[in-house]
């Protein structure tokens, strides 16, 4: 039908691959570090906090990589996720664009987030794993394990931002409805957490506050392991089945993206979308522009140094190469919470690098009257997160407006917000206000960095 306006896949066409990316990089990614001796890290190394099938796939250069059964079990209750395309809102704005956006919103969770997290309990439990422990910043990924742990039979502890666990109850409360438990970060309950409380007794937190305290307790058990939401290479290959499902609904469309647009905080859904398109780009296929959305109150790609720097706050984990404001750097409580990190994934960061990734960003209020905009046209309340592709969007087809240029835009609508509804409220009544961030901060921050030869 030339007017469709959603495209769906049946459980026949789900994949039974994700896509690795690292198979064709045009330059391999540089090497992840032993904190301690600065040499490249091995399996070995990791299997303290990953069991063993997570590190081989982390490592992996296999472009294909087969989902597990079991795994696809579970991806069936919501996957293939819709595309959508914006017939509406192309409308609303008067622009000759096509806009398609894929949506996530429709997992258990209410966004993405499920596409790793199902794997990543799979394999705990193949591995005999009887406890994982966790970060998350606005709730969704916390969310996303709860559920995975639950069905799997697993015992989840999740570190919360403090800044999210105070604005989003009804996050937590999810949470523990499926058996997780949840605690506001930073706490009492580690030594990395005392550590910032007694130096900063009124902390709001930070993901990489957050990550430090669940990888110190993962690594004081032999039955616990740790499990990461984003910015690590098979957390991004996970998501790769959001792209390859929009690569067979845009087929069925009759159409193929000028460009893609997602948000970015640690770099999941972005990846998930863009990667199997530029995969075929890097492979000799067709040209696309993509774009990565951060907040302009934590600017990792656009603001950031490319450097070999910690994942978290405590300088417990690896070294790795990726744009960042510094692991000691606190953004402030803006409330997309899951773009609060200070780093951004390798695999993004090594991209971008190489000039494949346009980076851009956006304040808080912007995105939110993006939202808006969308949700009156579309019927869907964004997640905070997800507003900032939205508004991205948006900005390129006024641009096709000014042109007269038809492009074909793809986005991720990586998430529903329905749990977010305090953050509207406050914006519609005039409360919220666009947060900066300290240059002074990140300075100091990035003067820290480690130095490797």
């Amino acid at each position: 039908m030339s007017d469709s306006v959603k495209y769906l896949l049946d459980e026949q066409h789900l994949p039974r691959t994700w896509y690795n990316i690292n198979a064709d990089l045009p330059r391999p990614l540089d090497p992840v570090l032993h904190p301690g001796t600065q040499q490249p890290i091995t399996p070995d190394d990791l299997a303290v906090i990953f069991p063993r099938a997570v590190i081989e796939q982390e490592m992996s250069t296999e472009r294909e990589i087969e989902i597990p059964e079991p795994v696809r079990e579970v991806y069936r209750q919501w996957r293939p996720s819709p595309l959508y395309r914006a017939r509406r809102l192309e409308k609303a704005l008067n622009t000759p664009a096509k806009i398609y956006y894929k949506y996530e919103g429709v997992s258990p969770a209410g966004s993405h987030k499920p596409n790793t997290a199902i794997p990543q309990a799979f394999y705990n439990k193949q591995e005999g794993v009887k406890r994982i422990t966790t970060e998350t910043g606005a709730g969704q990924w916390g969310s996303s394990l709860a559920l995975a742990g639950s069905m799997f039979g697993l015992e989840i502890v999740v570190y919360m931002v403090k800044v999210s666990f105070n604005h989003k109850p009804y996050r937590r409360a999810f949470m523990e409805t499926f058996g997780a438990q949840c605690i506001a970060s930073p706490s009492e309950t580690t030594a990395s957490g005392r550590a910032i409380l007694a130096e900063h007794p009124d902390s709001t937190g930070s993901l990489g506050i957050a990550i430090s305290e669940a990888v110190e307790l993962a690594a004081q058990r032999d039955d616990t392991k740790y499990a990461l939401g984003s910015v690590l290479n098979h957390v991004l290959l996970h998501q790769t089945v959001i792209g390859l499902e929009a690569q067979q609904q845009l087929e069925m469309a009759g159409d193929y993206p000028d460009m893609i647009i997602g948000c970015t905080g640690g770099g999941s859904n972005f990846a998930g979308i863009a990667f199997p398109f530029l995969g075929e780009k890097l492979r000799g296929g067709r040209d696309i522009e993509l774009i990565a959305v951060e907040p302009s109150a934590c600017p990792t790609l656009t603001k950031g140094l490319f450097a070999y720097d910690y994942g978290d706050t405590a300088k417990l984990t690896p070294l790795v190469k990726m744009y960042t404001l510094g692991s000691s750097f606190v953004p402030p409580g803006f409330h997309a919470g899951g773009l609060r990190y200070h780093g951004m994934a390798p695999q993004i960061s090594h991209l971008t690098k190489l000039g494949y990734i346009t980076p851009t960003s956006y304040n808080q209020l912007d995105c939110f009257a993006a939202g808006i905009q969308f949700a009156k046209a579309e019927g869907i309340v964004p997640a905070p997160e997800a507003n900032h592709a939205v508004k991205a969007a948006i900005v390129e087809a006024e641009k096709c407006r000014e042109s007269g240029e038809s492009k074909t835009i793809l986005f991720n609508l990586c998430g529903h917000g329905n749990f977010d509804m305090q953050a509207y409220t406050d914006y519609l009544a005039g409360k919220l206000k666009d947060l900066t961030y300290a240059e002074d901060e990140v300075a100091m921050a990035l003067s820290g960095l480690p130095s490797v030869a």
